[in-house]
């Protein structure tokens, strides 16, 4: 399908203005390319774990700051036209101060097709490690860079939820790395794009199952657990741990939301056997105590606690029969 794009140079001064002008005409979804904010996230390099930063990331802070509007409609970029031509009088009247610079508002308007548009945010993901043995890179990337004792899991999102690069995915990745043992049963709930399924394959796992409520998700996690070659020992299902799901196993993990946790902890004990363990994250960290307080209403021994910004991931354990025994 054809689609508009409009791009309007501006400055930093000018984006909220004209990004408001654009709402009030109905124009809610715009882009914005400001170097100030690449300046602001290199300052943070060593914060997010950035070793280098990209050359092609380098040459956007030469350029100007940009709002860009897709639409498929010629009506919209009339009033994004409507827009620009109210800013300009409205900068002659003096209206947002003497010497205010916003940009000369003259719009460059291409016609392209929406499969550009629709695939424009792959163009920053890009491959990067997630826990001391995995790295994580995108089907359409090389990666020449691993280590001896590296796992590299190749991933294409489509539609679905889970790149690994989102603080409560990379917390359930580290969490396996760290508490799964080789030939361990796991069940990975609402598997999304299969990430996790795919990486507890590849940490040594003898049978894991993935299972989501969303058939888009699921056909994604196939297809990216074939590309993966783990399809002997991981396989996707459309499923739902609220009901009867053929499944008893050492571990148990489920990056979801703190809602949906509360409401799984008492079913997913039937699960897990003695002593599994169940990885949760999705828990924004205001919500920590309710998901702590409904794991231990349900006996699940907290191991582990860990954050990243405003993000969690809660470890626990079902009892062991020696621990049964020792509160009689």
């Amino acid at each position: 399908m054809k689609y508009y794009r409009i791009d309007v140079e501006t400055t930093s001064q000018g984006i909220e203005i004209i990004t408001a002008k654009l709402m009030s005409h109905g124009i809610d979804a715009s882009a914005v390319t400001d170097a100030g904010d690449i300046e602001e996230l290199m300052k943070e390099k060593t914060a997010y774990g950035w070793d280098y930063i990209e050359d092609s990331v380098i040459e956007k802070m030469k350029e100007s700051p940009k709002i860009t509007v897709y639409t498929d409609k010629y009506s919209e970029v009339e009033d994004v036209m409507r827009a620009l031509n109210e800013l300009s009088a409205e900068i002659g009247d003096g209206i947002f101060g003497e010497g205010a610079d916003i940009g000369k508002l003259r719009p460059e308007i291409a016609i392209g097709d929406d499969s550009e548009w629709k695939d424009k945010w792959k163009e920053y993901f890009k491959a990067f490690r997630v826990s001391e043995h995995i790295v994580v890179k995108p089907t359409w990337e090389k990666y020449d860079n691993a280590g001896t004792g590296d796992i590299v899991i190749e991933i294409d999102p489509g539609m679905a939820f889970g790149t690994g690069a989102h603080e409560t995915t990379s917390m359930c990745i580290q969490m396996l790395e760290k508490y799964m043992d080789e030939g361990d049963t796991v069940l990975d709930a609402g598997c999304g794009s299969g990430i996790l399924t795919i990486a507890a394959a590849k940490l040594g796992a003898a049978k894991v199952l993935g299972i989501d409520i969303d058939e888009t998700a699921v056909s994604v996690a196939r297809e990216n657990i074939r590309r993966n070659d783990v399809g002997n020992t991981a396989r996707a299902e459309l499923g739902d741990v609220g009901e009867n799901i053929d499944f008893l196993g050492n571990m148990v993990v489920a990056n979801l939301t703190a809602e949906l946790i509360r409401n799984m902890s008492g079913v997913v004990q039937k699960y897990l056997e003695k002593g599994g363990v169940y990885i949760v994250s999705g828990i924004l960290t205001e919500k920590k105590s309710a998901v702590l307080q409904a794991l231990n209403e349900v006996e699940l021994e907290i191991a582990e606690v860990c954050e990243k910004g405003e993000w969690c991931c809660i470890v626990s354990r079902k009892k062991t029969a020696f621990d049964e025994k020792e509160e009689l």
